[in-house]
């Protein structure tokens, strides 16, 4: 009797073990997810404020009047960066590029002053740019606004593409996880199921009986959980040595939050598999029990 107690502890043990891991190493791949995802959206979110208009003003256009301009242009909400181009800095720039200056040419500088303007994130289509446009197609101080409706629309139909597939990919690997860690908690619960049945036969409510196994399923979360958040820790470390601007792309409370979601997410279906798998082998028959 004592071996078999013994067997039975061990056995226990081994399938906490395992569980642990199991559920550890699921998390950690969630995370890994999490993180790869909130990067995406990060650097698209940046790419997309790297697209806007660029406004030609006359040549006529004072300072104070352009600097008035810029303060304008910058106090918009939907406005996310604002650069001023003097006509010697775009002259400059120019002979910089090009290797020539056009002022040995032409004798002045064929340069106006402009402004570079970047829109925020969710005005950088064509629609939204056009409505912001409109307005200051007729301001007296512009002689022209530019803006590349190509390179705009390419750049959308790039990012909802990268987008739809890393939605799909988190999605798929979502619902492994779910089902992995499922499947874990179920073959723990599995290697006790005589236990539950001599239980119920000495007259144990379907909640007494459940009660271990949910908390015993909730610390293999909490502990799964803690597991993945150090690797995942370390992965982010490590990352942020090989890429500089990973810091930038996903922020230390942006990863705690994943850490909390990690922490939320083991006990949560942990708690809910084990009461699934407990209640299943609680309905069960004792012939039924030699059986998966």
């Amino acid at each position: 009797m004592g071996k078999s107690q013994q067997r039975s502890k061990v056995s226990f043990f081994n399938a906490n073990i395992t569980s642990i891991i199991s559920v550890a190493l699921v998390l950690l791949l969630f995370g890994l997810v999490a993180v790869i995802t909130i990067a995406g959206d990060s650097l698209t979110r940046q790419i997309k404020e790297n697209i806007g208009f660029t406004l030609v003003l006359r040549d006529s256009v004072s300072t104070a009047q352009t600097d008035r301009l810029v303060v304008e242009l910058q106090q918009s909400p939907k406005v996310a960066a604002v650069e001023l181009i003097s006509a010697d800095k775009a002259l400059e720039q120019w002979s910089q590029e090009m290797g020539e200056d056009p002022m040995q040419i032409a004798g002045v500088n064929p340069f106006s002053p402009e402004i570079e303007v970047s829109v925020r994130a969710q005005y950088a289509n064509i629609d939204s740019l056009n409505a912001i446009i409109a307005p200051l197609r007729n301001h007296p101080l512009v002689e022209q606004v530019s803006v590349q409706k190509d390179v705009v629309d390419s750049v959308n139909r790039n990012i909802n593409s990268v987008a739809i597939v890393l939605i799909i990919i988190a999605a798929i690997l979502t619902i492994i996880s779910f089902a992995l860690i499922n499947n874990t908690i179920r073959l723990s619960v599995y290697s006790r199921r005589f236990t539950i049945h001599t239980m119920k036969l000495v007259g144990a409510k379907s909640g007494f009986i459940r009660r271990p196994f949910v908390t015993q399923s909730i610390v293999n979360g909490i502990l799964a959980a803690i597991i993945a958040c150090l690797l995942l820790g370390v992965a982010y470390y490590y990352g942020t040595q090989a890429i500089s601007q990973l810091p930038q792309l996903v922020s230390y409370p942006m990863m705690g939050l994943v850490f909390a979601a990690l922490l939320l997410l083991g006990i949560v279906i942990c708690a809910l598999a084990a009461m699934l798998a407990t209640n299943k082998y609680i309905r069960l028959d004792y012939d039924s029990l030699f059986r998966r």
